[in-house]
């Protein structure tokens, strides 16, 4: 049997940064870990760069049932500590666009600062442990297929549904369940579309084309960039949306941000197809172009007629099928619901010594660096509360 101050379980973002705080405040910390290395997310994310966290780190970048959750914890491990740690570790990085923070090198720059961390706060990692039970005594007991482990404090930071070929469960939501506490639903986010097989036979041939535009949907536009792929629709301004949308709700999408295509055609001496294709390819990629033309040309060529075009080039609705679900979610967006859970230090307001960080927690950030942000700032939070 190992005796222990503080459990963590679950070797992500959330769990390490959290295991450190701990550490560092002399408490003894193990952390369990069913993989057989820490941070495999981490080490996919931001194409294997790790976008680590966002510069414009605001409480409006993230999605919660309750919208003034993640403002304490936030407020207080912000961008620039975690900034601070990457420094200290020399880890060169750089900002691309929108105030993402990408490594240099490698994402695995960020778990070998997360290991040296835990190295330097004593903090005992315990991989492969697949945990088999939990209890609560007068502490808790965790059950693994190598041993039995107690403490009076108990960390689940097991994340999502997202990406379960990388071992993504529903554990930690169960475990919620288990202790009595509420679940807001969960559904993936940061997610491509699926279309409908006619707008697919339409438009996905396509597969790789892309262009800025602004994706609009339940009161949240984005403007970025669009990606066409083989089943629908994807990149940043798409995987934004997603987040928002509910399944049977159109998205809209604007193809020619701030420009008044209706105009340039009304100006030019000949009205028709061709001329609208040459305003139009100034704007969308040239395949696009032609293609949507074909699909949604203004007839006649009045002024009217190009009134109501105009429109519809600015709010081309399209209703998805679906998404392409927890495989290709870059996260899972519900979760734990915070009304069970102090803001200040993400422990349960009826099981005193049980705390919920990370992903597990009904707290979504947009794509961006953001979720990372919750995690050392959720993780942060109760480590220094334990």
């Amino acid at each position: 049997m190992h005796k222990f101050d503080v459990l963590v379980l679950g070797a992500g973002a959330a769990g390490l940064l959290c295991a450190i705080e701990a550490g560092k405040r002399g408490r003894r910390v193990a952390v369990l870990e069913r993989a057989d290395r820490i941070g495999k997310k981490i080490l996919i994310s931001g194409g294997g760069r790790c976008n680590f966290t966002n510069l414009y780190c605001r409480p409006e970048n993230f999605i919660s049932a309750n919208e003034h959750f993640a403002k304490s914890a936030l407020a207080r491990y912000t961008p620039a500590d975690f900034i601070a740690l990457v420094e200290n570790h020399r880890i060169p990085y750089h900002e691309k666009t929108l105030g993402q923070l990408f490594c240099d090198r490698s994402a695995q720059d960020v778990i070998d600062l997360l290991e040296s961390e835990c190295r330097s706060a004593r903090v005992k990692i315990f991989l492969q442990s697949r945990i088999l039970e939990v209890q609560r005594t007068t502490e808790f007991i965790v059950r693994t297929e190598s041993g039995e482990f107690r403490a009076p404090a108990l960390v689940v930071a097991t994340g999502g549904l997202s990406i379960p070929k990388m071992g993504a469960t529903p554990f930690g939501y169960d475990l919620a369940l288990q202790f009595g506490l509420k679940i807001v639903e969960t559904r993936p986010a940061l997610v491509p579309f699926v279309l409908s097989g006619k707008d697919r036979s339409r438009y996905c041939d396509l597969a790789g084309v892309s262009a800025e535009v602004v994706a609009k949907a339940d009161h949240h536009a984005f403007r970025e960039k669009m990606l066409i792929t083989h089943r629908g629709l994807s990149g940043p301004a798409i995987l934004q949306i997603s987040s928002y949308w509910k399944k049977g709700q159109p998205i809209h999408i604007d193809l020619a941000p701030d420009r008044d295509i209706a105009q340039s055609i009304r100006e030019s001496k000949v009205r028709n197809i061709a001329t609208a294709q040459k305003v139009f390819q100034g704007t969308l990629p040239k395949r696009f172009a032609d293609r949507w033309l074909e699909n949604n040309s203004p007839a006649p060529w009045n002024n009217d007629a190009l009134a109501k075009w105009e429109k519809q080039v600015h709010a081309w609705m399209i209703k998805p099928a679906d998404t392409e679900g927890y495989e290709k979610a870059e996260v899972t967006a519900g979760g734990v619901d915070t009304t069970e859970l102090s803001s200040k230090t993400m422990e349960c307001l009826n099981v005193k010594g049980l705390f919920f960080i990370g992903e597990v927690v009904d707290v979504t950030g947009h794509l961006g660096g953001f979720n990372f942000q919750w995690a050392w700032a959720s993780g942060a939070a109760a480590g220094r509360a334990l």
